[in-house]
């Protein structure tokens, strides 16, 4: 049976959103976070030897790290709807949302996060600065020609990259996105996705989504 275990607040998020959208039948668990210092419960951190989200279980498999967890779980479970095959016009462009989500994106938020926390070495503070505009330039590009970051359908693309535009801020990683027209219109329509809202339902019961 497969098995989500979910981490209150964290990447894990994508792992339940990714089973409704495909409608599985699995088994979900939730830890919440310790109250003393934010972090995995003891139980949580024993499912794998990283101790870190998101993690499934399969019967005997245990899978940890979001795009192997996502891949997986569409190939195996969901045969292969979420990502378009190799030779499609979008597959290339599905790709590189898939991966550079948990990559570039990721750790972007986190060296702008660092930086307005006042760490950090001030003679790099113009680099990390740039790429975020960067980014932002390159999403709402993409966004404005294409409904979806992996293409004309959602695709795993748009599961890994819309905790990193949501929930991920809940820790300071990123700026508000009033000058993001065409990202927030993207993220009104994923909130308005049955299986987005169940999943959001069961993961982060009683918060509202962080899509503006």
């Amino acid at each position: 049976m497969l098995t989500v275990h979910h981490l209150g607040l964290s990447q894990s998020e994508r792992v339940v959103w990714l089973c409704e959208e495909l409608g599985l039948d699995y088994d979900f668990k939730r830890y919440d976070r310790r109250a003393d210092n934010r972090l995995a419960p003891d139980a949580y951190k024993a499912l794998h030897p990283m101790g870190i989200a998101p993690i499934i279980t399969d019967g005997d498999l245990v899978l940890g790290e979001s795009a192997a967890i996502c891949e997986y779980i569409n190939t195996v479970h969901g045969g292969g709807r979420l990502a378009p095959p190799p030779g499609d016009a979008e597959y290339a462009d599905h790709l590189f949302w898939f991966h550079w989500s948990n990559a570039t994106y990721m750790a972007t938020k986190m060296m702008v996060g660092v930086i307005g926390y006042g760490g950090g070495d001030p003679q790099r503070v113009p680099f990390v600065i740039e790429r975020a505009r960067r980014a932002n330039v390159l999403m709402e590009a993409r966004l404005g020609t294409t409904p979806f970051f992996g293409g004309r359908n959602l695709t795993l693309a748009d599961i890994m990259m819309v905790y990193s535009l949501t929930t991920s801020r809940a820790f300071g990683a990123g700026a508000p996105m009033d000058d993001l027209p065409n990202t927030r219109a993207y993220l009104r329509r994923i909130a308005e996705r049955p299986a987005y809202q169940r999943a959001m339902a069961k993961a982060e019961p009683g918060m509202a989504p962080m899509i503006d």
